[in-house]
């Protein structure tokens, strides 16, 4: 089965997540079915590690974003992470909505599917993920009530649980 450059690897020797997501970001890859396109939005606020005896990612999406409705729709999706060289796209990705444009084609980025699950192309790691548990952050539930700045317009995220199901690495020559 084609891989496009792809070989996969255990979820364990994914690198420090600290530095993946919340300095180098990650972008949550999921289908637009009414769009016939893929979509991607970059994060940094997430996590990696272990829950329930699975390798699991855990990530933030508010509700107003148009990935939001995708990964409600969607039992699978992707988490790809890029090199330093694609800054400009994680930013564009990170800033646009995708619910009017085809932000991959405008960033320079391509998708492809493995495993029936869009990932993008161009990606250095891919996490193939399966939704196993979403919820969303309460008002009531911040302990440290500083961090509610964050949610002046009150639009709380919504998390999501997500089972590692494989992970892969581009190849190096």
């Amino acid at each position: 089965m084609e891989r496009y450059g792809f070989r996969e690897i255990s979820p364990m020797m994914l690198e420090n997540a600290m530095q993946k997501i919340g300095k180098e970001w990650m972008l949550i890859t999921a289908r637009d079915e009414k769009n016939h396109r893929v979509n991607a939005m970059t994060a940094s606020w997430g996590s990696l590690g272990v829950l329930w005896g699975k390798n699991i990612c855990i990530c933030f999406v508010r509700p107003q974003r148009h990935t939001y409705g995708l990964m409600e729709a969607e039992e699978r999706l992707s988490i790809a992470f890029l090199t330093e060289d694609y800054r400009s796209a994680l930013r564009l990705c990170g800033s646009k909505s995708g619910r009017d444009t085809d932000k991959l084609a405008e960033a320079g980025l391509s998708s492809v599917e493995i495993d029936g699950v869009p990932v993008i192309r161009e990606a250095d790691t891919v996490l193939l993920c399966r939704k196993l548990y979403a919820d969303d952050l309460n008002k009531a539930c911040f302990l440290d009530t500083a961090l509610l700045s964050h949610y002046a317009a009150e639009d709380y995220h919504r998390f999501y649980v997500l089972e590692i199901e494989k992970a892969y690495r581009k190849e190096t020559e």
